[in-house]
């Protein structure tokens, strides 16, 4: 039988290279189209074309999914599943019609519906999170739970690390679930408990706000690596934050209390935040001991961020 993969990210990679390598039958892929980027606004492909190319699935790329020449194309695959692996679009009534649609998300549903579940989790200062197959239906991220299965944070955790791993454990929860509808073994449950939403992250969302506490400042720096990444200002230039380290102390919000060949510590409303990693605008990611030795030799102790 047919599927009709729809994925678009890194995320949704390991869970096509487990459906390819135990023989599923994807006839297509159904990705984002290619988008500008970098300095010279050159046309990059998702990564998930390039891994469809690299298998020689056919690759699908349209500007609407709502265009009913698409639909009728994918209802005339008579597809066994539907799969939707962090594509990016919430797919019409038309496309859910067609047969059994399974969304793999990276959250334990109902908590942290929607478009950056491990951002909002990092940045909420959760402990643990998962992974959910679901059947799609048209609300965002309501249908009824397949499989779910739960994921310890850790500490020094981040959106890069906490994905890679999710969508490892995702693709091998996605592979149960389909062998599991298929011997009749999992049977579809209504989401229980109260939502939650994780709403898209805008650049703005990266902006610093020093009154917060150390811990909450961390977590975000945390969810927000490495889009948008956290970001502040000092002496009018703009620092992007990379990681970071909660440490004992008082000291005034965003003023710098401590500033050593090694170690640049910042108030918040409760206790201290020490910086571990930073990128200076225009400039690469670099220790803060590199950064210290360089450009940061202007800065003071009692200097403040903006």
């Amino acid at each position: 039988m047919a599927i009709v993969f729809f994925g678009t990210p890194e995320f949704a990679i390991p869970s096509l290279e487990l459906l390819f390598k135990e023989r599923e039958n994807i006839v297509l892929v159904v990705t984002q189209p290619d988008k500008k980027a970098g300095r010279g606004h050159k046309l990059k492909p998702p990564p998930v074309k390039l891994k469809a190319i690299e298998f020689g699935i056919k690759v699908s790329q349209p500007q609407y999914i709502k265009n009913n020449e698409f639909i009728k194309n994918i209802a005339s695959l008579n597809p066994e599943f539907i799969i939707v692996v962090a594509y990016g679009k919430i797919l019409p009534k038309e496309l859910l019609s067609i047969t059994k649609c399974i969304n793999l998300h990276a959250s334990l549903l109902p908590k942290y519906r929607g478009a950056a579940p491990v951002q909002w989790a990092l940045i909420n200062g959760e402990t643990k999170t998962g992974v959910t197959t679901m059947l799609m239906d048209e609300g965002l991220d309501t249908g009824d739970i397949l499989l779910q299965k739960e994921v310890q944070i850790q500490e020094d955790d981040n959106t890069f690390t906490l994905s890679k791993r999710l969508s490892k454990l995702g693709a091998e929860i996605l592979f149960k679930t389909l062998k599991g509808i298929r011997d009749g073994s999992i049977k579809p449950f209504s989401q229980i408990g109260k939502p939650s939403y994780a709403p898209i992250l805008q650049k703005s969302d990266g902006l610093i706000d020093w009154n917060l506490s150390a811990q909450q400042i961390h977590n975000r720096v945390r969810g927000l690596y490495p889009w948008p990444c956290a970001y502040t200002y000092i002496k009018g230039n703009m620092i992007k934050i990379i990681a970071t380290k909660v440490i004992k102390g008082q000291g005034k919000p965003a003023v710098i209390v401590k500033k050593s060949r090694s170690e640049l510590v910042v108030g918040t409303s409760n206790g201290l935040l020490s910086i571990l990693q930073l990128q200076p605008e225009g400039k690469k990611f670099m220790s803060i001991q590199a950064f210290l030795q360089g450009a940061g030799r202007e800065i003071s102790e009692g200097d403040k961020f903006e």
